[in-house]
């Protein structure tokens, strides 16, 4: 395992994946930990930011295209965008169970399928992973 091609990548991959491995981070954190208390919110608030983020920093990630330069994995970019609102009004209203469902669907959608195709071979985090 070595970051040197993480590292050598243009600087917004190096964004998109840096938020992408705190997210990942701080979700799992979020689902063993307790619900409702402040830092539960605190964490989730710093999530979102760093969900946003990558989703906003794909749209400027060419590798995969199919339409023009925007390829499958920005429905999911999209999808994070229009769900993670959602998900943040469902807590503010205390629909606990709609808050859950949004945002572990973010997670799996976004995170971890996603996450998945990046460890695909000629992919970065794939060299980054498994070496070139």
């Amino acid at each position: 395992m070595a970051l040197a091609p993480l590292l050598d990548a243009a600087p917004v991959i190096q964004v998109h994946a840096f938020a992408a491995m705190g997210a990942f981070a701080l979700g799992i954190l979020q689902f063993v930990a307790p619900k409702g208390t402040l830092p539960h919110r605190s964490v989730g608030w710093t999530w979102v930011a760093l969900m946003s983020t990558i989703a906003i920093s794909s749209f400027w990630i060419h590798s995969i295209r199919l339409v023009g330069p925007f390829g499958p994995i920005h429905l999911l970019s999209i999808f994070t965008l229009v769900m993670l609102p959602l998900a943040v009004l469902h807590a503010h209203g205390h629909r606990v169970k709609e808050h859950r469902k949004a945002m572990i669907s973010i997670f799996v959608g976004a995170l971890l399928i996603a996450g998945a195709f990046t460890f695909l071979p000629g992919r970065i985090m794939h060299d980054v992973a498994f070496g070139s």
